[in-house]
């Protein structure tokens, strides 16, 4: 894509998350979204197939973009429970600091079709997967247990992270999301060694 394209395309991205956020998934329009990013309507087909694939397409750049800061901040940490504390700080600070984003990913995952909740998932596959990875190190770095079952620590931790930020949005963001990193990674630690 050329320069000009991809900022196009971020634009419309961006727009969207916006117009999702506000009106949902199922209250917005494309032609909101052009609206709110400046262009004609014909121009977001231009881009996207249709509505579901602008969501398909905002979770896999924006969870895309999540999981490199993930993997640039594990490379310079030493252990398992270092990085585990990285991707939970990472994880609330930028949904903190980008309130739509954590309205389209908690919200309207939710509230999605079978169909688009499938497509969405294998966004989510890679940051599940570092996770597990995560864990498997721990596990051969003997800072965590060597019976935990892989698959389930990965979805419980992955399923509380998820928890707590959705209970954030629901409470109307009475407290900081961030400020619960410490406790969240605690109770995480005490399960995992």
């Amino acid at each position: 894509m050329t320069s000009r394209k991809q900022e196009k395309y971020e634009l419309i991205l961006d727009a969207a998350q916006k117009v999702m956020a506000e009106n949902g998934y199922h209250g917005s329009q494309v032609s909101r979204i052009a609206k709110e990013a400046g262009v004609a309507d014909g121009t977001i087909y231009l881009y996207f197939k249709n509505k579901e694939d602008i969501l398909i397409s905002l979770f896999r750049d924006r969870l895309g973009e999540l999981v490199e800061m993930f993997n640039n901040s594990i490379r310079e940490t030493d252990s398992a429970d270092q990085a585990l504390r990285k991707i939970c700080e990472i994880h609330f600070t930028k949904l903190e600091q980008n309130v739509d984003l954590a309205y389209v990913t908690q919200i309207e995952l939710r509230q999605s079709s079978l169909e688009l909740r499938k497509a969405i998932g294998l966004a989510v596959k890679p940051y599940i997967q570092m996770i597990e990875h995560i864990l498997e190190k721990g596990i051969e770095e003997k800072t965590f247990r060597s019976d935990l079952d892989i698959k389930l620590t990965r979805l419980l931790i992955f399923g509380a992270m998820d928890e707590v930020v959705t209970s954030w949005l629901i409470s109307g963001r009475k407290y900081s999301l961030s400020a619960q990193v410490p406790k969240t990674v605690d109770f995480f630690l005490r399960g995992l060694k």
